[in-house]
C-alpha cells in the first residue's frame, strides 16, 4: 500500500510538472526584442548605439533566457524617416519573428508603430517619442509610454520657470508632431499660471542655422525663449542663441526637452542656468552611479533618461514574461500592469491602463562651470515631482482604456 501510494504521489509530480512546462509557452523557441533607433541623424548622441547597450544591459541583469528560452536583441536605424521605420517594422513582425519594439525616438514614427503594434497583437516599449497623445486619444492596450512626455515636461518645467518670473514666453519649436506636441502642452501650462505666449517659431528638424530664428526670439523681448525640438537641433539652437546674447541680455533660456548629453554638446558656460525636466540622472545615488559607469565604459557618454527607459522597459517586459509564463503579448500587458516597476532608476513605478508609466520626474537646472566637480557633473536635481503630480490625470485623459 506504500507503494501504491508513493507511485501515486510521483505520478501527480510528474503530472504537475509537465503541466508547468507545457503552460510556459515562448513563440518561435525565443524572445526577440528589436531596438528601433536613430543610428546615423540628430538624435543619435541621446539614443542610438546607447540605447542597443541599455536593452543588452537588461537582459544581461535579468539572464540570457527567460522560461527557458533565449533573448535577443536585434537594432535598426530608422534614420528619422517614418516610411523607413515602418519598413523595418514590418520586416521584423513578418521575416523576423520579433516580439516587442522598443525605444523608438521620434514621436511620427513611433505613433506610426504603435498603430501597426496594435494591429499586429505585438508590443512596443516607447523609451524615445514624446508625444502625449501616445496615451490620450491614441491610447493603445499593446503600448508602454515608459520614459517622459510633452505633458510632464512641460507641466513640471514651466511651473518652476513661472514662478522664477518667466510670465511671457517665445517658442522656437521643430516642426512634427513632437515639437508640435510639446509647444502645445506648454502653451497650456503657461496660460493656467497666468503667463503668456508672445509668439514663436518652426523649423525643420536637423537645422544647422539657427541665427534667423533666434534674432526673432530676442526681438520679441519675451522672459523667456523656449526651445520645443531635440537632439542636435537643440544644441544648435541653444548654443547659437548664447552667441547672439539672448541670456546677457535677460532672457531665460529653457530646454523643453534635454539630455545630459546636449549639455556635454552645449558646454556649461553656454547652458548654464538653463532648467530642464528629467526622468533619470546618473548620479542619483550609488546605485545610480554603478550602473552608469558601466555604461560608459561600453558608449564612453553618460546614460540620457532614454537609454535608462530602454534598459528599464525592456527589463520590466521580460519580468512579465517570466511572471505570465508565456510571450503571449496579452498577457503579458496584463502582467506589466500588475507588476511593480523596479529598476536602477526607477522605484514604485506603475503602469496605468492607457499605457504611461506613472514614475517620478525631476526638475534639474544646469550647474556652472565652477560647481561642476567631475566629468558629467553637469546638474542640480532641483525637485522631485511625483509621477501622479507630473504626467496627466485620467480626470483629462480621452483614452477609452481609462473610461472602463
Amino acid at each position: 500500500m506504500r507503494g501504491f501510494w508513493a507511485c501515486a504521489m510521483l505520478a501527480a509530480m510528474t503530472s504537475t510538472a509537465m503541466t508547468n512546462v507545457a503552460s510556459a509557452q515562448v513563440s518561435d523557441d525565443a524572445v526577440r526584442i528589436g531596438v528601433l533607433t536613430d543610428l546615423s541623424s540628430w538624435g543619435r548622441d541621446n539614443s542610438g548605439p546607447g540605447s542597443v547597450e541599455a536593452a543588452k544591459m537588461a537582459v544581461e541583469e535579468f539572464g540570457p533566457t527567460v522560461l527557458g528560452k533565449p533573448i535577443e536583441i536585434i537594432s535598426a536605424d530608422h534614420q528619422m524617416k517614418t516610411d523607413v521605420g515602418v519598413q523595418i517594422v514590418r520586416g521584423w513582425f513578418d521575416n523576423g519573428k520579433v516580439d516587442a519594439v522598443v525605444d523608438i525616438p521620434n514621436s511620427g514614427i513611433a505613433i506610426a508603430v504603435h498603430n501597426m503594434v496594435r494591429e499586429r497583437g505585438k508590443i512596443a516599449l516607447l523609451s524615445g517619442p514624446g508625444a502625449s497623445s501616445l496615451t490620450d486619444e491614441l491610447c493603445s492596450p499593446n503600448t508602454v509610454h515608459f520614459t517622459y512626455d510633452t505633458y510632464a515636461l512641460s507641466k513640471v518645467t514651466a511651473s518652476a520657470v513661472i514662478k522664477e518670473g518667466g510670465k511671457s514666453w517665445y517658442f522656437i519649436t521643430a516642426d512634427y508632431a513632437f515639437g508640435q506636441q510639446l509647444e502645445k502642452d506648454a502653451t497650456r501650462f503657461v496660460n493656467e499660471m497666468g503667463g503668456k505666449v508672445l509668439g514663436g517659431v518652426k523649423h525643420p528638424t536637423n537645422t544647422a542655422d539657427f541665427s534667423s530664428f533666434a534674432l526673432q526670439a530676442q526681438s520679441s523681448k519675451s522672459d523667456v525663449v523656449a526651445f520645443a525640438n531635440a537632439g542636435q537641433d537643440t544644441d544648435n539652437a541653444i548654443k547659437q542663441s548664447g552667441e547672439f546674447g539672448l541670456a546677457q541680455g535677460g532672457q531665460k533660456l529653457v530646454g523643453l526637452l534635454m539630455f545630459d548629453t546636449d549639455v556635454h554638446a552645449i558646454g556649461l558656460k553656454a547652458a548654464q542656468g538653463t532648467y530642464m525636466t528629467t526622468a533619470s540622472y546618473w548620479a542619483m545615488d550609488e546605485a545610480t552611479r554603478a550602473w552608469s559607469k558601466k555604461f560608459y565604459e561600453r558608449t564612453k557618454v553618460m546614460p540620457t533618461m532614454i537609454q535608462t527607459g530602454v534598459y528599464g522597459s525592456v527589463l520590466h517586459y521580460l519580468k512579465a514574461i517570466k511572471a505570465a509564463g508565456t510571450d503571449d503579448s496579452a498577457k503579458v500587458m496584463a502582467k506589466m500592469r500588475e507588476l511593480p516597476i523596479e529598476d536602477i532608476f526607477v522605484h514604485g513605478g506603475k503602469l496605468r491602463e492607457d499605457g504611461r508609466v506613472i514614475r517620478d520626474m525631476y526638475l534639474a537646472k544646469v550647474k556652472t562651470p565652477e560647481q561642476s566637480k567631475e566629468p558629467w557633473d553637469y546638474l542640480d536635481i532641483v525637485k522631485t515631482v511625483k509621477g501622479e503630480d507630473a504626467f496627466r490625470p485620467v480626470s483629462e485623459s480621452k483614452c477609452p482604456l481609462l473610461k472602463k
